[in-house]
């Protein structure tokens, strides 16, 4: 499932886009062996349903979505990896068969197995999850015996894996290709949430909490903004408070990508009132309205700041979605 070239890409796999008596097939083999390399089926003749987003990159590959109750079964002859597996159940949990152990994922937990092993999961109904599958040879540097992590069932609501989870995220809302090079900076920062969730060793944990961290708490407060339906009054002193920082750090984390807590903040108010304006639902609204709903108080600011942004107005964007 990774990706070793250096560069990301990454596509959905939706049932429901399929005929009915066609979903179980295109699923055993779009998925099932050309991704997993596994043996699929329905759990008590359930409807199949699957809606999954994967993203490959350098050494790493996520995958996010619902299920329903399936089994995934890896046979010895289809093993080509030895991959480490983080699967992360939101919703439903599975059940975990690897050799002779056995282990529940309830919702809100997550593991770590081991790929190159025969074994199955069983996905129960609502089935919710995020899987992340990483190369053994990245991981082993900084953890050192991999294998000792493995197979033990570990929240999802705080500490590290609580930041792995929201960056994994995060990185799923974008529908657009990374570029090589960030690509690759991304998947090391996976990596080293990772590692600092698995028990880094000494020196690789001072590396990680200065590289992966760091890019985990930024990508969680970027997710924060852009998800707020209220933006006006935004202040990094309550984006601080909220996710326990100091308003400095926050403001130091927007400065390590070149641009401060003020300008993104901005920039988040134009995009939200420019998808409105292109919405052909909205042209009955007036741009004064939808400027207020951005999170604007000043009209004459919105249409300065939103004319340098998208090199035309406000009322151009209107007539062009009007005009189609």
């Amino acid at each position: 499932m990774t990706n070793f070239d250096g560069q990301s890409f990454s596509f959905r796999v939706l049932t429901d886009e399929l005929p009915p008596q066609d979903r179980l097939a295109v699923l055993r083999e779009v998925y099932g062996r050309a991704i997993l390399k596994a043996e699929l089926a329905p759990v008590d003749d359930a409807p199949v349903h699957m809606d999954m987003r994967v993203r490959l990159l350098p050494g790493v590959g996520i995958a996010t979505g619902t299920a329903s109750p399936i089994r995934v079964a890896v046979r010895k002859e289809a093993i080509d990896n030895d991959d480490v597996i983080l699967l992360a159940a939101l919703s439903g949990g599975s059940h975990m068969q690897i050799g002779s152990f056995e282990e529940s994922i309830r919702p809100g937990c997550a593991m770590f197995v081991p790929g190159g092993r025969e074994g199955a999961n069983v996905t129960r109904p609502g089935f919710g999850y995020i899987n992340l599958r990483f190369e053994r040879k990245a991981l082993q540097p900084l953890l050192g015996d991999v294998t000792r992590m493995l197979m033990r069932p570990i929240p999802i609501n705080h500490g590290p894996m609580q930041l792995l989870i929201s960056y994994a995220t995060a990185l799923q809302t974008l529908d657009e290709p990374l570029p090589g090079n960030m690509a690759r900076m991304v998947s090391s920062h996976l990596l080293d949430l990772t590692a600092l969730t698995l028990g880094a060793e000494r020196d690789a944990e001072q590396v990680a909490l200065g590289r992966g961290l760091r890019a985990a708490r930024l990508a969680a407060i970027k997710a924060d903004i852009a998800a707020r339906t209220e933006l006006r009054g935004l202040s990094a002193e309550a984006i601080a408070a909220q996710h326990k920082l100091s308003p400095r750090y926050v403001r130091k984390l927007f400065e390590s990508e070149g641009l401060s807590f003020t300008e993104f903040a901005l920039g988040q108010k134009l995009k939200r009132a420019h998808r409105m304006l292109a919405d052909p639902l909205r042209t009955q609204r007036s741009i004064t309205d939808i400027a207020y709903e951005a999170g604007f108080n000043d009209l004459s600011y919105f249409n300065r700041a939103f004319r340098r942004r998208f090199d035309a107005t406000p009322s151009e964007i209107r007539a062009a979605v009007l005009a189609a």
